[in-house]
């Protein structure tokens, strides 16, 4: 009888932690120095917030996990990981909001910018940067049938309740997701990259302006969230169109093993629903989420991968 297939995330090489971790410890330490005046006055440190981007299938889940037990486990640091995907709305905020636009399909489903509470996101961020006791909110996707809901405040997780106990701490926050990073178009650049696609684009043109900027105006909220980071880390890939073909093997694998899971043409309807974002947003994140910001120079890595998502080449920006 055959041995049956290892799991999918287990089949994927981690060739980028190698590359991301000494990063990261290198941009830690310059922190460390930055706050020693605050541990001086009695304060503790600012913990340090790492943001990381990855297109869906890549393997950002393995690297953030391997990113988190490095930390915590080797450098003796808490260490906290965030997905944006915590903070979205409640299930009837999201009803709301699609039943308010009813013509733009990007925000019929959760997701896109605008999808997300950035106040509770931008809340729950001042009191672990003050290091007070705070309850992380919680979301749960599989909650009416799929659609999702946010779990009550009594099941959200517990952090820094002893502040008195300075090594328990958060010192490090990752704040993983798909979006993260991206910042918005003005009204003309928008405008200019929806009439005059550039022969990769895919999804832009079954979208009109206005749904599009709606989201665009929304993410204008997400920039404090972003101007909090203290490094970033991007996984691209050399064609972005591949994440159709890594999505498709996930959803296929995981019917293999669990005998569920999306079709292929869910997969595509799926992956529409992100594309836009990607096909707005991308090349600013490859420009660098801190352009202007020259005391953030360098505090950016990014990866691009292959159709195997290994790592081809990287840079430093």
């Amino acid at each position: 009888m055959a041995a049956p297939d290892a799991p999918l995330q287990s089949r994927v090489v981690d060739d980028k932690s190698p590359i991301c971790i000494p990063f990261i410890l290198s941009q830690l330490e310059a922190h460390k120095q930055k706050q020693s005046s605050r541990a001086d006055g009695g304060q503790p440190p600012r913990p340090f917030i790492i943001g990381l981007n990855g297109v869906q299938g890549v393997g950002k889940t393995t690297l953030v996990r391997a990113l988190a037990q490095t930390l915590q486990e080797r450098q003796g640091l808490p260490t906290l990981v965030l997905s944006i995907d915590d903070f979205y709305l409640t299930h009837a905020d999201q009803l709301a909001l699609a039943a308010a636009h009813p013509d733009n399909a990007l925000v019929q489903y959760r997701g896109e910018p605008g999808t997300h509470d950035i106040p509770l996101a931008l809340s729950t961020f001042t009191s672990l940067l003050s290091s007070q006791p705070t309850h992380v909110p919680q979301y749960d996707k599989s909650a009416y049938s799929g659609l999702g809901d946010r779990l009550p405040p009594s099941q959200w997780k517990p952090v820094n309740q002893t502040p008195e106990n300075p090594t328990s701490l958060i010192k490090v926050i990752i704040l993983e997701g798909w979006l993260i990073g991206f910042r918005p178009l003005s009204p003309d650049a928008l405008r200019a990259r929806w009439s005059t696609p550039s022969p990769n684009t895919k999804t832009l043109h079954k979208h009109t302006l206005d749904s599009l900027s709606f989201i665009n105006e929304k993410l204008r909220q997400y920039d404090a969230l972003t101007d909090l980071l203290d490094a970033f880390i991007h996984i691209d890939a050399e064609d972005l169109s591949w994440v159709y073909d890594w999505r498709l093997e996930q959803e296929s694998q995981l019917r293999k093993e669990t005998g569920s899971g999306m079709t292929d043409e869910q997969v595509v309807r799926f992956v529409d629903g992100y594309y836009p974002a990607y096909e707005l947003y991308g090349d600013g994140v490859r420009e660098g989420v801190f352009k202007g910001d020259e005391s953030k120079r360098g505090h950016q890595l990014r990866l691009v991968v292959g159709r195997d998502r290994s790592v081809q080449w990287k840079e430093v920006i």
